[in-house]
C-alpha cells in the first residue's frame, strides 16, 4: 500500500466518522423534540392547576340514521333504504340533474359462426 492510499483511506474513515456522529446528533435532537412535544400535550390535557376537569357529555346516537348490523349468513341490512342516484321526478322538473350519467346501451355483436 502506498502512502497516498493510506491518507485517502484515513480521510475517508474520518469523513465517515463525522457523518456518523452527525447522524447520531440528529437522532438525539429529534428524540428530545418528540419527548418535549409529548410532555406539552400531556400538560395541556390536564388543564390548569387548581381547576377540576369537566367531563364532556357523551353524544347521543341518532335512533335510525345508521344501518342495521349485519349478521353472518343473514340478509343485507337496509334500514336506511338505499337511495337511487337519480333525483325524484319533482326534483327533475325543478332542474336537478342526476348524479350519474345514464347507463350506456349494451352493444350486440353478430353471432359467432360455428366451424364445422
Amino acid at each position: 500500500m502506498s502512502p497516498e492510499d493510506k491518507t485517502s483511506v484515513k480521510s475517508e474513515l474520518w469523513l465517515a466518522a463525522v457523518l456518523f456522529a452527525a447522524g447520531l446528533v440528529t437522532i438525539g435532537l429529534s428524540l428530545a423534540e418528540l419527548r418535549a412535544q409529548s410532555e406539552l400535550e400531556i400538560a395541556q390535557a390536564t388543564g390548569t392547576p387548581g381547576q377540576p376537569l369537566q367531563a364532556t357529555p357523551a353524544p347521543t346516537p341518532a335512533p335510525s340514521d345508521t344501518p342495521a348490523e349485519s349478521m353472518p349468513g343473514g340478509t343485507r341490512p337496509t334500514t336506511p333504504a338505499p337511495e337511487p342516484a337519480r333525483p325524484s321526478e319533482q326534483a327533475q322538473k325543478e332542474g336537478a340533474k342526476p348524479a350519474l350519467p345514464p347507463a350506456p346501451a349494451e352493444k350486440m355483436a353478430p353471432p359467432i359462426p360455428e366451424k364445422k
